[in-house]
């Protein structure tokens, strides 16, 4: 009989409580701010983390995930009794994380020969951030206790992770810029003439796809353009940092416009802050023309 293991990282965002209630093991990223590191999720909260950030011009820094410690967690559920590990990682593009993943998993089995045919571990690309792989990790972990098998899961994953996009509002490109992970942002140019870009994080890139003139205007259009993009009828999730106010505002519009809610609601951890800064309101939607 299976035993399937979801496995994660930390930028997946997922607030603990769902983490602990599914039992997803989720592998966390460890962040250095203001001489002291600390490990996402675990150490810190993220309420704890946008003060820090509030408090100096420091940009966090942070580390790929190693092999070492991917191998160290293989281990640990192949001992638990697990046949089948999903590992979902961060878009490879911004990080060596998923590469890792992969390495660690060879030196598994290198290390634990035993363990062939007994453990299948299945390494997937989210492409993306935040709760974009949340949201369905999450999900599949529902349908791992609902009996589904390893199939349907991946399948599941693939899907949304080949279909789906983030439109995202930064109210700043400082984090951006500094970080250099945004490509987006080095290309903007419209920040002195008060203009935010409307940033897509879709299939491992970023690309400017819009631009609005003052915040009054971020709502409106930011609804407009999710509507416009967005598979009918399917679910979207509304992702916000340290302020949610706009992005409330932007799920009633949403919901004007589409007769629905959003399935969930979050906002951006630790990773994210120190790549796009603390304020931002972005939604994840499966894009139509996919």
């Amino acid at each position: 009989m299976s035993k399937i293991a979801i496995l994660t990282d930390s930028c997946c965002d997922l607030p603990k409580e769902i983490i602990e209630e599914l039992g997803i093991k989720v592998i966390p990223f460890t962040l250095t701010l203001g001489g002291e590191s600390f490990r996402e999720i675990y150490d810190k909260s993220t309420k704890e983390v946008y003060e820090l950030m509030e408090n100096t011009d420091e940009i966090p820094k942070h580390s790929q995930i190693s092999p070492v410690t991917f191998e160290e967690t293989y281990k640990e559920l192949y001992d638990q009794g697990y046949t089948d590990i999903i590992s979902v990682s961060i878009n490879s593009q911004g990080s060596g994380t998923y590469n890792n993943s992969i390495i660690g998993k060879n030196d598994f089995f290198e290390n634990n020969p035993d363990a062939q045919g007994k453990l299948n571990i299945f390494n997937i690309d989210s492409k993306c951030y935040t709760l974009y792989y949340g949201y369905p990790v999450m999900e599949a972990a529902k349908k791992i206790r609902r009996g589904a098998e390893v199939e349907e899961i991946i399948a599941y994953l693939e899907d949304w992770f080949n279909v789906s996009g983030i439109y995202a509002v930064p109210y700043t490109l400082k984090y951006a810029k500094k970080s250099g992970r945004i490509s987006a942002a080095k290309a903007f140019a419209g920040e002195l003439l008060g203009l935010k870009p409307v940033i897509l994080f879709a299939d491992g890139t970023t690309t400017t796809v819009d631009k609005i003139r003052g915040e009054k205007n971020i709502v409106p259009k930011l609804a407009e353009i999710v509507e416009k993009n967005m598979t009918p009828q399917t679910p979207y999730i509304m992702v916000h940092g340290k302020d949610d106010t706009l992005a409330k505002e932007v799920e009633k519009e949403i919901a004007k416009k589409t007769g629905k809610k959003a399935e969930m609601f979050g906002n951006i951890g630790a990773v994210v802050s120190a790549n796009i800064g603390p304020e931002l309101v972005a939604v994840v939607v499966r894009r139509k023309n996919k």
